[in-house]
């Protein structure tokens, strides 16, 4: 992580990143939403499912398989239980071909 770079965001918030990843960790922090499926995961996940792909609720994610989701920069293998049961408390499911064999 050498090639930390500092950077602003448009709130006046600096912080370094080591990619092009445009999050604000102290915006992250401040937006963070106090219940529902999106705040039992991390800053990372949670954009990758807002900012890439707009889901924002279930419903939403049910549309998508399971390695649809794994593409997405952010989001990892410990994101995908989490996911799995926010879906099953509300009756949905990833869509089918989803099922990844290690999880």
């Amino acid at each position: 992580m050498s090639n930390r770079i500092l950077k602003t965001c448009e709130k006046g918030h600096e912080y370094y990143k080591s990619t092009d990843c445009p999050t604000c960790p102290t915006c992250e922090k401040e937006g963070k939403p106090s219940d529902g499926f999106l705040s039992r995961l991390s800053s990372p996940a949670r954009s990758a499912l807002l900012h890439y792909l707009g889901i924002d609720t279930l419903e939403k994610l049910s549309t998508y398989t399971e390695k649809d989701i794994l593409k997405l920069h952010g989001i990892g293998k410990a994101s995908m239980p989490i996911l799995r049961r926010a879906l099953e408390e509300r009756g949905l499911k990833f869509k089918d071909g989803s099922k990844t064999t290690n999880g």
